[in-house]
C-alpha cells in the first residue's frame, strides 16, 4: 500500500468532507497533499498538481509563500489571539486602517467575522438591525438574484439560489424576494453584456418599487455569480443598482468575498461601477489563503444608527470567538504588502490576456457553449447542444470527467457542474496558464465523448507539456 492511499485509508476512516458525496470515494481515490509550494501542490508520493482554482478561490501569491510566512512566523511569537471585546492589538489595528484606505469612499468601518457565510450573516444583521434602530422595523425583507450564493449559513442560504445547496433546505430559510439574474450568458443572440443588463435591470427596478417599504437590503455578487457556474454581468447593472436603493432608501450589499483583492481586474470589482456599498463583504483572498478571516465594511451612517446609551439596546451584540485574529490580521497584512509593492493589478492584464488566448480555439467546440472571463476568472460552458444551449442532464456528471483527467495529467481543476473555470493564483506563468489550457481542451473531449476540440497549430502551447 502507497503512502497515499495510507493516509486516503486513514482520513476516509473518521472525516466527513465538505461539499462531498463521500460515497463518491470508493472509486474516485482521495488525494492526500503533503505539502504546497507557488501554485503546486504535492502528494505524499510525489506527484503535483497544479492548484488551478486557488484551492476554493483563497490562494492568490501562491502555496506558503516566504513573505506571508515570515508575517505569522513573527506575530506567532507576540500574540496568538486576544478577545476583541474590550480589547484589541496591532495587526487588527493596521489592517482596518488598510482596508479603510483602499476601498471605494465611504467605507469607514471594519466589523470582523470568521468566515465568508458569517460576514454575509452580519450584513444582513447590521441591515436589518438598522432599519429597527431608525424606527423603520417594517424593512425587513431582502432582495437577491437568481442563480446566486452567499454561503452556507442558513441567513447566507436564504439569500443564495443554486437548488444543490438550499432546496433540501427551504424549510429553514427566510422570506426573500428573488429577481432574475442579469447573467449574460442568457443574452438574446447579437445583443452585448451591457444592453443585457441595462434590459435585465427592468425587473430589479419594478420589485423595489412595490416592496421597498419592508426591504432592508439588496444582496448581491458583483460582475460574477461563482458557484452559478461563474455566470457574469455588466458593470453598468451595480450602477443602476446604487441608483435605485438610493431612490427607494433601500441597503445595497456587495458580496466580494470570492470577487474582491484583485479577482475582476479592479482590486473590487464595485470600482468598475464606480459606486460605493452600503456593505462591502470581503473574505477568502483578504489572507492570501492563509487563515480563515472575513471583514463586513461599513459607513459611518450605518455605525451611528447603533452608537448610543448602553440601556437603549442598540449595540450590534454580534461575536465570534476568534473575531480579528492577530495571526490572520498579519497574514492579511502581508497579502495587502504584496499588492502594493508587486504592481500585481497591472500584472494580472497580461496574465488575464494569456488566459484568454490559450482558450480562444475552444470557443469553436461543438459543445462548448461560451468562454467568457472577467479579469483573473475564466469559464468554459460546456453543453448537449450548441446551437440552442441545451444543458447537459447534471446526473451525467460531465465535469467529473474533466476533473479526473486534469488529475492525471498534474492540475486540480474543479468544474462546477458542466462548467469549466480557470480561477488561478496570481503567481501562475504564462507557460503553467497553456499547459491548463491543453488539459482543459483534452478533458471537454473526454467528458462530451465522441467530439473533438477543433485543430490548433503545433507550436500553440510552446513545447510546454510537462505540468512539472
Amino acid at each position: 500500500m502507497g503512502l497515499n492511499n495510507q493516509w486516503m485509508q486513514r482520513d476516509l476512516a473518521v472525516l466527513w468532507h465538505p461539499c462531498t458525496q463521500m460515497k463518491d470515494h470508493e472509486q474516485l481515490p482521495l488525494i492526500p497533499i503533503k505539502r504546497g509550494e507557488g501554485v503546486w501542490l504535492e502528494d505524499f508520493e510525489g506527484k503535483r498538481y497544479l492548484d488551478a482554482v486557488s484551492s476554493w478561490w483563497v490562494n492568490v501569491f501562491g502555496h506558503a509563500n516566504p513573505r506571508i510566512n515570515q508575517r505569522i512566523k513573527d506575530q506567532v511569537d507576540q500574540l496568538e489571539h486576544v478577545i476583541l471585546a474590550g480589547f484589541s492589538h496591532q495587526p487588527v489595528i493596521e489592517l482596518s486602517e488598510r482596508l479603510v484606505k483602499m476601498t471605494p469612499e465611504g467605507l469607514t468601518r471594519c466589523f470582523y467575522a470568521d468566515n465568508g457565510s458569517s460576514c454575509i450573516e452580519v450584513a444582513m444583521k447590521m441591515s436589518f438591525h438598522y432599519w429597527i434602530n431608525r424606527d423603520q422595523p417594517a424593512k425587513k425583507r431582502f432582495v437577491t438574484l437568481s442563480n446566486s450564493y452567499h454561503g452556507e449559513t442558513i441567513a447566507a442560504m436564504s439569500v443564495g439560489d443554486v437548488p444543490l445547496f438550499t432546496e433540501t433546505y427551504k424549510a429553514l430559510l427566510l422570506d426573500t424576494i428573488k429577481v432574475p439574474s442579469p447573467d449574460c450568458y442568457h443574452r438574446p443572440e447579437g445583443m452585448g453584456w451591457e444592453e443585457h443588463s441595462r434590459n435585465m435591470f427592468q425587473a430589479m427596478e419594478q420589485t423595489l418599487a412595490e416592496h421597498h417599504d419592508s426591504v432592508a437590503a439588496v444582496i448581491v455578487e458583483p460582475l460574477i455569480q461563482g458557484a452559478g457556474g461563474m455566470r457574469m454581468y455588466h458593470p453598468v447593472y451595480l450602477k443602476l443598482l446604487r441608483e435605485a436603493c438610493d431612490r427607494y432608501g433601500v441597503h445595497l450589499i456587495h458580496d466580494e468575498i470570492a470577487v474582491g483583492f484583485g479577482r475582476t481586474g479592479t482590486m473590487f470589482a464595485c470600482e468598475q461601477a464606480g459606486i460605493t456599498p452600503d456593505f462591502l463583504c470581503l473574505s477568502k483572498a483578504l489572507t492570501g489563503g492563509y487563515l480563515p478571516l472575513a471583514a463586513c465594511m461599513t459607513t459611518d451612517e450605518v455605525y451611528s444608527a447603533f452608537y448610543d446609551d448602553y440601556p437603549t439596546l442598540r449595540a450590534f451584540l454580534h461575536s465570534h470567538s476568534y473575531t480579528g485574529n492577530p495571526l490572520a490580521c498579519a497574514a492579511a497584512l502581508a497579502t495587502l504588502d504584496i499588492f502594493e509593492e508587486d504592481n500585481v493589478i497591472e500584472t494580472n492584464k497580461a496574465l488575464a490576456q494569456r488566459m484568454a488566448s490559450a482558450t480562444a480555439h475552444l470557443a469553436d467546440h461543438p459543445n462548448v457553449a461560451e468562454v467568457r472571463q472577467t479579469g483573473m476568472v475564466l469559464a468554459i460552458e460546456m453543453v448537449k447542444d450548441k446551437a440552442s444551449k441545451t444543458a447537459y442532464p447534471w446526473q451525467e456528471r460531465r465535469g467529473l470527467a474533466v476533473f479526473q483527467h486534469a488529475l492525471e495529467r498534474g492540475a486540480l481543476l474543479r468544474p462546477l457542474g458542466s462548467v469549466v473555470y480557470f480561477l488561478p493564483p496570481y503567481v501562475i506563468t504564462p507557460e503553467q496558464i497553456d499547459f491548463l489550457a491543453e488539459v482543459a481542451s483534452e478533458g471537454i473531449d473526454i467528458a462530451t465523448r465522441d467530439k473533438v476540440s477543433v485543430a490548433v497549430p503545433k507550436d500553440f502551447h510552446p513545447g510546454y507539456r510537462d505540468p512539472g
